[in-house]
């Protein structure tokens, strides 16, 4: 008795009791086949696609390819205790969360958020060579979501963090020069939305005196805002001021230095910076501010330290 062919699932022929014999699929089903796989890989390029430019996907990009200037921080300057508390995270535990880029030229990224994480990862690969911190983990944003990274950050500083109006104007000046905002006072108007509008106004004075004096000042942060506003006064009566203050601020060391040759430069001419004792905010140095009326005073800053109230306390004792 003959033995009995059966077809296979994988459309192969063969004995009941044997191994099946493959025989040529039909053209017409191989090519849908074939089809219907790219297609499945088309989708599935096209979803991965789409969750990274969404910033749905994390990245591991190189160090060298992350711009750090691509947006203008807020906080000018960071506190060396905290990025060394920063850099002993990562090291021992990895870097946790991701920063977030945006897609420039030439397989660059322009920083939006995590400058403080990117220049721990930098610090760290400098000093170990450790191929682990090579890299950072990123989420690719669109462009468009600057804006709302900008006021996100100015939103979490105002609440944590007493930004000086010099920098307030500075975040203001550079976001617009990057075509970020149409103008310096749409900057202002739009990152400080809830701030009132007399502090608005002084921002957009302090953004005249970044765009007149930022290229030669090293230490603006620590201006007042009542030297702020009357240089930005004196310098609009006297275009001219402006070169003589570079030049006298040639070779100033300090932020007390700094300070002193904007106010030479405001009474020279006439000017005063008004201090009642209603109002005083003055850098001390060390990492210390002083701010108060008659009958309050407060000092503030990481140079206020254990020993540093002991001896003012053992100073007011002995008055």
């Amino acid at each position: 008795m003959a033995k009995r062919k059966r077809l296979t699932a994988l459309g192969m022929v063969g004995d009941a009791e044997t191994n099946p014999v493959p025989v040529p699929v039909p053209p017409v089903a191989r090519i849908a086949a074939e089809a219907a796989a790219q297609a499945a890989l088309e989708d599935l390029a096209a979803e991965l696609r789409q969750a990274r430019d969404s910033g749905r996907m994390v990245l591991d990009l190189p160090l060298a390819s992350i711009k750090a200037t691509h947006l203008q921080r807020d906080r000018m300057h960071m506190d060396p205790e905290d990025m060394a508390s920063l850099k002993t995270s990562i090291r021992d535990r990895g870097q946790q969360m991701p920063i977030e880029v945006v897609a420039l030229a030439e397989g660059n990224y322009g920083l939006i958020s995590g400058a403080r994480r990117l220049a721990a990862l930098i610090a760290l690969n400098d000093e170990t060579g450790d191929s682990r911190f090579a890299t950072v983990k990123a989420l690719l944003r669109p462009f468009d979501a600057a804006p709302e990274a900008y006021l996100a950050m100015v939103e979490e500083n105002e609440i944590r963090a007493d930004l000086s109006f010099y920098e307030r104007g500075r975040l203001a000046y550079e976001a617009a020069r990057l075509g970020i905002f149409d103008s310096p006072a749409a900057a202002v108007r739009i990152l400080f939305q809830h701030a009132p509008a007399p502090k608005r106004s002084k921002i957009l004075s302090f953004v005249a005196l970044h765009q007149v004096l930022g290229h030669v000042l090293r230490f603006p942060e620590a201006i007042p805002e009542k030297l702020g506003l009357a240089l930005v006064k004196a310098i609009e009566a006297d275009p001219k001021l402006t070169c003589r203050i570079a030049a006298d601020l040639d070779g100033v060391e300090t932020a007390r230095e700094e300070r002193a040759v904007l106010e030479r430069a405001l009474s020279k001419r006439g000017g005063t910076v008004r201090q009642d004792a209603d109002d005083i905010d003055q850098d001390m140095g060390q990492e210390i501010r002083l701010r108060g009326r008659a009958g309050r005073i407060t000092l503030s800053g990481r140079g206020i330290t254990e020993a540093i109230i002991a001896d003012l306390v053992t100073w007011l004792e002995s008055r």
